[in-house]
């Protein structure tokens, strides 16, 4: 195992970045996000790599934001999501949409918070059936951020967007397929043949033709995503200073349901 926070890996002309603080579920500290933006950019300029692979290690995709670090920041006076989202998170997400290659994201566990806004901004979603995704943002008193906002609605509605956003409740790999939030799911006992199987036909595909839907599709879905990126950081600026967050910390510090209030 690597001590790496994030992996960047080789098989012929596809490659693998893997996420990598099992131990936390590969929440996204201020290293994994660092780590994960300079491997984004690695394989974007390399024109050797025709096709991407994202996915986590351990039973985890991603538990989103690493809580640890941002209570810490909190209690510090130095918790600013405005910056992390503008500055470290929105490079990773608006890299995958940009890059000139097909990047699938391998769902091999449990997606929330910007796990599932990174998951989405890929080209093609596939789970393991044990997995979930989460818009766990709720949860403490905030709101999706990383495109949550305009990723999951443009897959699965309005309607399921608020439903996931609002309630923060899982939705399974299969109900997710089903929604049309993810494409494939694959039972866990070939999820990684499986997986890397299909990263290898794109990396053996017609790459500029790959690149060129990718644009149309950017067009189509994605051209007013770094306003919508904006919207979101402000937004959850604002979140960051209510009452509702604070409550929110200190609930699951203290390992137990929130009060909210309201403020």
């Amino acid at each position: 195992m690597s001590d790496n926070a994030v992996n960047v890996s080789r098989r012929g002309a596809a490659a693998t970045i893997e996420l990598n603080r099992p131990e936390r579920m590969n929440a996204w500290s201020d290293e994994l996000s660092a780590g994960l933006l300079s491997a984004v950019q690695e394989v974007a300029a390399d024109d050797a790599i025709r096709a991407v692979l994202i996915t986590g290690t351990g039973r985890a995709f991603s538990s989103g934001a690493d809580l640890k670090e941002g209570i810490a920041l909190f209690r510090g006076g130095e918790f600013d999501p405005y910056a992390i989202l503008t500055e470290r998170y929105h490079p990773i997400i608006t890299g995958i949409r940009e890059m000139a290659k097909p990047v699938v994201a391998a769902a091999n566990g449990p997606v929330a918070g910007v796990g599932v806004s990174l998951a989405l901004a890929c080209d093609l979603v596939v789970a393991a059936e044990s997995a979930y995704f989460s818009l766990a943002f709720v949860n403490l008193g905030l709101v999706p951020d990383g495109g949550a906002s305009f990723l999951v609605p443009s897959r699965v509605g309005f309607a399921r967007a608020a439903e996931m956003a609002l309630l923060g409740e899982p939705v399974s790999a299969a109900q997710a397929a089903s929604w049309g939030l993810i494409n494939r799911v694959y039972a866990d006992e070939v999820f990684r043949d499986e997986s890397n199987a299909l990263v290898d036909r794109l990396a053996n595909g017609p790459t500029r033709s790959y690149a060129g839907t990718k644009r149309e599709l950017n067009q189509w879905m994605y051209a007013a995503m770094a306003a919508q990126l904006e919207l979101e950081a402000s937004i959850q600026g604002e979140m960051a200073g209510s009452g509702d967050f604070a409550e929110g910390l200190a609930a699951f510090t203290e390992k137990r349901p929130p009060k909210f209030t309201g403020a």
